[in-house]
């Protein structure tokens, strides 16, 4: 049971990811039609798509929260380990504990105020007007569902770390 919500779980991310990478294929698309049309006039077509820029901040955002779970799992996040690799390994060990304490209580802060700012922006009906006029908490919802999966993530990341060696991990190390 426990290897299938593993794998599950491993499947749930792997998803998000293939996700953003759809998200990004279809962002770099918007963008090439985008200076199409504002370069080669085509009857019948606007010259150029007026709602391209604000899109494209959208589902750039959304791309960084469907795969950032992912990058986490699999240890490809922005790390500074220099300074780990140096440290006698029990006391690395220790400050990567340190770490990931940190980090699962800044992922739960996240995905609390998330929640609260896209709840009340819902309640507000709060909308963001722009080229385009869109609900505020369409683009604010993306937030707690990913601090969500960061802090279990998190959690399981811990218990990784408790289960291995007294060292820091040797995922995605920059020095060795």
């Amino acid at each position: 049971m426990r290897a299938r919500l593993a794998l599950a779980w491993q499947g749930l991310l792997a998803g998000l990811a293939l996700a953003g990478c759809a998200v990004m294929f279809a962002m770099m698309m918007v963008i090439v039609v985008d200076v199409t049309l504002r370069n080669i006039p085509v009857p019948g077509l606007p010259r150029g798509l007026a709602w391209s820029n604000e899109i494209s901040e959208m589902m750039l955002f959304l791309t960084t929260m469907l795969v950032a779970p992912w990058l986490l799992r699999q240890g490809q996040h922005i790390r500074v380990d220099i300074v780990l690799q140096a440290l006698p390994p029990r006391v690395a060990w220790q400050i990567e504990w340190l770490g990931d304490i940190v980090g699962l209580a800044c992922c739960v802060f996240m995905a609390w105020y998330g929640t609260r700012a896209t709840w009340a922006s819902w309640s507000d009906g709060s909308l963001m007007i722009k080229t385009l006029v869109t609900p505020e908490w369409w683009s604010l919802a993306p937030l707690p569902i990913t601090f969500v999966l960061l802090s279990v993530e998190m959690v399981l990341r811990m218990q990784r770390l408790a289960a291995g060696e007294r060292a820091p991990r040797q995922d995605a190390v920059s020095a060795a």
